[in-house]
C-alpha cells in the first residue's frame, strides 16, 4: 500500500469514526425527554426511514419527484449558465451593458420569488425547477465568466500567431479555461438545485420530500423532520459523486494535487 494509499485510509477512519461518536452522543443525549423533543431519537429516525423505503415503501413516489425537479433544475441551470457565461465573457460590450442589471439579479433574494412562479407554472414540479434553476444558474454563470476573462492574453496571442480563429479560440481556449471554474461552481450548484427544489415544495406542493417533511412538521414530528434531512443529504452526496467522477473524467489531463510540486 503507498503512502497516500494509507492516509487517504487513516483520513476515512477518523471520519467515520467521528461520525460515529456524534450518533453515540445524540443517542445518550436524546434519552432526555425535553431534548429529545427538539432534537429526535437517532433509533426513532432510523425506523422512519426503514419505514420509508422498505416497511410502507412510500417514499419513493416523493423522493423521485423531488430528485426530478432537482435534476432539471440543475441540468437547465448550469447549461444557461454556461452559455449565458461564454456570451458574456466574450462580448465585453454586452458585459458592460448588462453588469448592473446582473449583479442586482444576484442580490435579489430568490426565495422570494416562489409565489411568483407558483402563479406562473402552477403547483406542479416546474414552479420548483424555476426557483431551483434561479440559484443554479447565477453560480455557474458567474464562474464561467471568470474563467473566461481570466484567460491568458500571452496564450490567445499565441493562439492567433498560430492561426487559430474565433470559434477554435472557443473550443481549444476559452472552454478548457472555464471547464474547472465549471466543475468547481457544479458541486455548489448540487446542493442548491436540492435547496430550491425541497423550499419550492415546502412553500407550496402536494408531494415530495418536502411536503413530507412540512407535514411532519405540522404535527411536530421532529423524527420524521430529521429523517427527511437525512434522505435528502445523502441523496444530495450522491449527485455530488457523480459529478466528481464526470470531472475526474473530462479533467483527467490536469495533473494532481501535489503532483506539480515534483515537476
Amino acid at each position: 500500500m503507498s503512502k497516500h494509499q494509507s492516509n487517504s485510509f487513516t483520513m476515512r477512519f477518523w471520519q467515520i469514526l467521528l461520525l460515529v461518536i456524534v450518533l453515540v452522543a445524540w443517542h445518550y443525549l436524546s434519552r432526555d425527554r425535553n431534548f429529545a423533543f427538539f432534537f429526535g431519537q437517532p433509533v426513532e429516525v432510523a425506523q422512519v426511514i426503514w419505514a420509508w423505503f422498505v416497511t410502507n415503501a412510500d417514499i419513493y413516489r416523493h423522493l423521485g419527484i423531488t430528485l426530478t425537479e432537482t435534476v432539471l433544475a440543475f441540468v437547465i441551470g448550469t447549461v444557461s449558465g454556461l452559455a449565458f457565461g461564454l456570451w458574456l465573457g466574450l462580448s465585453r460590450g454586452a458585459s458592460a451593458l448588462l453588469d448592473p442589471y446582473i449583479t442586482a439579479a444576484n442580490s435579489m433574494p430568490r426565495v422570494i420569488l416562489a409565489p411568483i412562479f407558483g402563479m406562473w407554472f402552477g403547483l406542479g414540479i416546474w414552479s420548483k425547477v424555476a426557483l431551483a434553476v434561479t440559484l443554479v444558474f447565477f453560480i455557474v454563470f458567474f464562474n464561467v465568466y471568470q474563467g473566461v476573462r481570466e484567460v491568458s492574453s500571452t496564450l490567445l496571442d499565441n493562439a492567433r500567431m498560430l492561426g487559430a480563429n474565433r470559434k477554435q479560440l472557443l473550443r481549444h481556449v476559452y472552454i478548457p479555461s472555464a471547464t474547472s471554474w465549471v466543475f468547481s461552481s457544479l458541486h455548489t450548484s448540487v446542493g442548491l438545485a436540492f435547496v430550491g427544489a425541497v423550499v419550492g415544495e415546502y412553500l407550496g406542493s402536494a408531494s415530495g420530500v418536502g411536503y413530507l417533511i412540512l407535514q411532519a412538521e405540522g404535527t411536530l414530528d421532529v423524527n420524521t423532520v430529521f429523517a427527511g434531512i437525512v434522505v435528502l443529504t445523502v441523496f444530495a452526496l450522491l449527485l455530488d459523486g457523480l459529478v466528481t467522477v464526470v470531472e475526474e473524467r473530462l479533467l483527467s489531463w490536469k495533473p494532481k494535487a501535489g503532483e506539480t510540486e515534483k515537476l
